[in-house]
């Protein structure tokens, strides 16, 4: 499941989902368009799969939570902790290994 989330809406996600993998972007940043279309595909192809997008540009606060500055940032929460982050592009084979780590 791909949701499009505000940062308000973040923490009920991930408090209410086994795993939950964020994907903070922005409409602008090239990386996060080639990432975000490598985790429709994921997505598509596991529909298991539980992705929440926010938008930085709209939801700064909520971004500065995880203390970094640059995007594609991606955060992996498991039982509403974040166990790892990783900050810029991979490849999708590496976004699907980090949701199931």
């Amino acid at each position: 499941m791909l949701l499009h989330l505000e940062g308000n809406e973040l923490d009920k996600i991930i408090t209410t989902n086994e795993r939950v993998l964020v994907d903070f972007y922005a409409d602008w940043c090239m990386p996060c368009k080639m990432l975000g279309g490598y985790i429709e595909e994921l997505v598509t192809e596991h529909p298991e799969m539980m992705v929440a997008k926010i938008n930085v540009d709209n939801n700064q606060d909520t971004f500065a939570r995880f203390g970094e500055e640059s995007i594609p940032l991606l955060v992996m929460f498991k039982n509403g902790r974040a166990v790892k982050k990783i900050v810029g592009f991979i490849p999708k084979a590496n976004v699907w290994r980090l949701y199931n780590e």
